[in-house]
């Protein structure tokens, strides 16, 4: 496969990522998405190493586990969505309105302030905010999140 396959090759698996994500709750394994697609392991791997190195995926270090497809958290963080009657974490307030974004832009969301831990909450109805408690702040400008991704 050249490189120049691989755009529609890995645009399949991260849709599928997604597709798995949004109707089980959590990431395949590249053994789940290898079966699915009736694909190689091999080639699978390669696929969720070059999402990962294009920011699309976070991987867990040292693994082909997936810790983040954004705006989705497959570990549980203390920003929870809930939208289209599941529950969703997310790696941040910001990934959380994102969420809500990718399923239909009407959902809610649960935090805490990361300074002081008082409860935060934002609703959004059809795109539109419509209640927020707390304030949101990025102590980190945009341009260096994936700095430490994890950490931001």
């Amino acid at each position: 496969m050249t490189s120049q396959d691989h755009s529609g090759f890995d645009r399949a698996i991260r849709l599928h990522i997604y597709y798995h994500f949004a109707t089980v709750g959590r990431p395949p394994t590249t053994g789940e998405t290898a079966r699915v697609l009736n694909r190689d392991a091999n080639e699978i791997a390669e696929a969720y190493q070059r999402l990962a190195a294009g920011r699309v995926l976070v991987l867990n270090p040292g693994t082909l586990d997936i810790r983040m497809a954004n705006p989705l958290s497959a570990i549980p963080t203390q920003h929870r969505v809930e939208a289209i009657g599941r529950e969703w974490y997310a790696s941040c307030v910001w990934d959380a309105l994102g969420v809500i974004a990718m399923f239909g832009g009407t959902g809610t969301v649960l935090s805490e302030c990361g300074d002081c831990g008082e409860p935060m909450r934002l609703r959004v109805e059809n795109g539109e905010l419509v209640e927020r408690a707390g304030v949101i702040h990025f102590a980190l400008a945009a341009a260096h999140w994936w700095d430490d991704i994890i950490f931001t």
